[in-house]
């Protein structure tokens, strides 16, 4: 059906949820392209570091059915969507963008997601599809970076096993 780009993120045993996660990307949809992995500080609330990446799927289903997968994935990975919505993580699978396309709802499904204006969504992206084009604006991936408030001092990739 489409591309789509995702992003990762974990900070509750964030190793072990993050390559279970990719394995299950792999077994589902194939070949997976995965950035390097960051590690980054919280947004939204006072906890521990979060490890972030980014992946492109080739995906058969459309978005609406992706992210249904993808929350049955998250949940299955003990994700707790009770509490805040800035808190721990055990994992936190997003589509980010999906082709060209612009939508929103239901749920929280928005595309693109507003989340590309954080670098720990942004600059995993750019590592693996900077010349992916953000529909609303039409600018790449790669232009939105060299932009970023955070662009002088990026997070570092972090050795991921």
């Amino acid at each position: 059906m489409g591309m789509a780009y995702l992003s990762l993120g974990s900070n509750v045993e964030p190793e072990r949820h993050l390559r279970a996660a990719v394995a299950a990307l792999r077994a589902r949809f194939g070949e997976v392209l995965l950035s390097p992995v960051y590690r980054t500080r919280s947004v939204g609330f006072d906890g521990t570091d979060f490890l972030n990446a980014a992946a492109v799927i080739d995906s058969d289903l459309d978005p609406f059915a992706l992210n249904d997968w993808l929350h049955a994935l998250e949940d299955a990975h003990g994700r707790d969507r009770s509490g805040p919505r800035f808190s721990d993580r055990t994992l936190d699978i997003d589509i980010v963008l999906y082709d060209d396309l612009v939508l929103q709802g239901p749920g929280n499904l928005r595309l693109p997601r507003d989340e590309l204006k954080h670098a720990f969504v942004l600059l995993p992206l750019v590592d693996i599809a900077p010349e992916a084009v953000e529909p609303r604006s039409g600018r790449t991936l790669a232009a939105l970076w060299r932009e970023h408030p955070d662009h002088a001092t990026p997070p570092q990739a972090v050795p991921f096993p």
